[in-house]
């Protein structure tokens, strides 16, 4: 079973019908023992780092996630959610992630249009499961903030947006990818079946 972490400010439809397509059963909760029962877990989020963060701390799944990381079972965070891995963030203001992984959210700055939207070629600049069968290919991005990451060897892939951006994290079992893999076409979902054959949850059917 896969859980779908429920705190408000995520795209849990497209997530959901994803992972369903995938053939992995799924269900979508704000419950720390559901979800601490889960095989793997998926952190989606659209909106603001400090709203995000403020409802993880008011619905109890701050520390739920964190413990749920500390189980080594797969965690994956999209979009919103891969950002709020991180230390802290300086959107509208200071605000502290969940530290999962040590960097920083900043803004894009540059003589471009902001937010980042639409299809971008990924880099894989590691190794990592998550490539199994996968070639470089093009992925579906929205956002105005992007992810600094303090250690190298966290970094797993990379777009150009008029400089090299985070695209894709990981560090043990903790996964992030700052694209929508459920609406990036054949590579997001290779991508997304990809960590979900990382749990133990068996392939319905």
């Amino acid at each position: 079973m896969i859980a779908i972490i429920d705190y408000g400010m995520g795209n849990l439809h497209s997530v959901s019908k994803a992972v369903e397509r995938l053939g992995f059963a799924y269900v979508v909760t704000s419950d720390e023992a559901e979800l601490m029962k889960a095989d793997g877990a998926i952190l989606p989020g659209v909106g603001g780092f400090g709203d995000a963060m403020e409802q993880l701390r008011a619905t109890g799944l701050k520390d739920a996630v964190l413990r749920f990381a500390a189980s080594g079972k797969p965690l994956l965070g999209i979009c919103l959610g891969m950002q709020l891995l991180f230390t802290s963030s300086e959107e509208h203001g200071e605000h502290e992630g969940l530290n999962l992984l040590p960097g920083r959210v900043v803004r894009f700055r540059g003589d471009y249009k902001v937010p980042h939207m639409g299809w971008n070629r990924l880099s894989f600049v590691g190794p990592s499961p998550l490539f199994d069968g996968l070639e470089e290919g093009y992925v579906y991005f929205v956002h105005s903030y992007h992810a600094l990451p303090e250690q190298a060897s966290d970094l797993l892939a990379v777009t150009d947006y008029h400089q090299p951006v985070t695209a894709i994290v990981g560090r043990g079992n903790v996964y992030g990818m700052q694209f929508h893999p459920e609406k990036s076409s054949d590579v997001g979902m290779k991508l997304l079946s990809n960590f979900l054959r990382l749990t133990a949850s068996p392939v319905l059917g």
